[in-house]
């Protein structure tokens, strides 16, 4: 909160107006489903409705709780409009990607003609980036929950079984390992639809020679994981094989560009060098890697000429992959920690080819 109060001089403002939930949520601690913040220089206010009453006293620390009767941007509008009342001007950072059209004319209306608005690019998002020691344990814990839920699904994987009871069973031990849930809709492709890079699980039932996509993450005391494996259902070719070690080749470069100071874009291009050398580059056709934490996708972003410089305590996905249509697809995905010495694994389950 007070590094957030640090930025409203550079942006000019009086106080914040924070409406994207997981911002509140690092601002907090608050978990609900309906909330507003008003970040002051020197207090802040949660603006939420009765359903969250009690859970809001639990989980709210340092900053006010208002429970609100009668919609929470009219309540907020109406706090702005006393607060512009002491100045002939208050001015107030907001983020657009965040309110819709309809809501800003709501705050605009109800806060009146004091309020001057600004607009923020990303200021809590780029907090959000850099993780500190307690937001490590968690995902560290998230990761470890998803690395043994994955460990525990090996046995089942099998011709015959669909898509979605390998999903489903991910999921359930997702909640056995400590998980409070997936940290987004779990991705299991088998054979062709293994090419299919964000591929839903379907009632389609896996056969003898499939290459099958795991995608799977866990959410923890609110912090999400995100891994990728991806087995073989049989003995594998030496086309999959030499596919397989070609990625895992990509990743390793990846991890290995990884160190405070390095643009996001420069581990992007490793893993792309390294899959060019096989002739395969064309078939990766994502970006290396994202910031995690709260939510699933955060930033940074490691594509192709991202400028975001990694820092100390980011925690970042490398995911190459390749897609082939009509063949299938490989991925390996890992969570790691940005560190003074370089990428350190947050996710532990194998990464060398599993025949199963």
């Amino acid at each position: 909160m007070e590094r957030l109060r640090l930025g409203l001089s550079r942006l000019r403002a009086d106080a914040f107006l924070v409406s994207r939930l997981p911002n509140i949520r690092y601002l907090c601690e608050f978990s609900g489903s309906a909330g507003l913040m008003l970040v002051e220089a020197s207090r802040s206010t949660l603006f939420t409705d009765s359903r969250y009453s009690f859970q809001a006293k639990e989980e709210v620390h340092g900053t006010r709780v208002h429970i609100v009767k009668h919609g929470l941007l009219q309540a907020a509008a109406e706090a702005l409009l006393s607060l512009s009342h002491r100045r002939a001007r208050l001015w107030v950072a907001y983020s657009p990607a965040h309110l819709s059209v309809a809501q800003m004319e709501i705050l605009q209306i109800g806060a009146g003609k004091r309020v001057r608005w600004v607009q923020d690019d990303s200021s809590v998002e780029k907090l959000r980036a850099v993780k500190d020691a307690d937001e490590l344990d968690r995902m560290r814990e998230a990761a470890r929950v998803i690395s043994e839920a994955f460990l525990g699904v090996l046995p089942k994987i099998k011709p015959g079984v669909t898509e979605l009871q390998l999903a489903a069973e991910i999921e359930y031990g997702i909640k056995r390992c400590g998980g409070s849930g997936p940290s987004f809709e779990t991705i299991v492709a088998s054979g062709n639809r293994s090419a299919w890079a964000h591929a839903r699980p379907t009632a389609k039932r896996l056969r003898k020679n499939d290459l099958v996509v795991l995608d799977q993450g866990a959410i923890l005391r609110g912090y999400c994981s995100d891994m990728t494996r991806t087995v073989f259902v049989g003995k594998a070719s030496r086309r999959v094989r030499n596919l397989y070690d070609a990625v895992w080749e990509a990743q390793a470069a990846a991890k290995a560009a990884v160190k405070p100071g390095v643009r996001a874009g420069d581990v992007d291009r490793a893993a792309r060098s390294a899959l060019k050398r096989h002739g395969l580059a064309r078939y990766f056709t994502h970006s290396t890697g994202h910031g995690l934490g709260l939510e699933v996708h955060e930033m940074p972003r490691l594509g192709r000429g991202e400028d975001a410089v990694l820092q100390e305590g980011m925690v970042i996905t490398i995911e190459p992959g390749v897609y082939i249509e009509g063949f299938g697809g490989i991925r390996i995905e890992d969570d790691v920690a940005v560190t003074a010495a370089g990428a350190v694994d947050m996710t532990t389950a194998p990464r060398d080819l599993l025949e199963l």
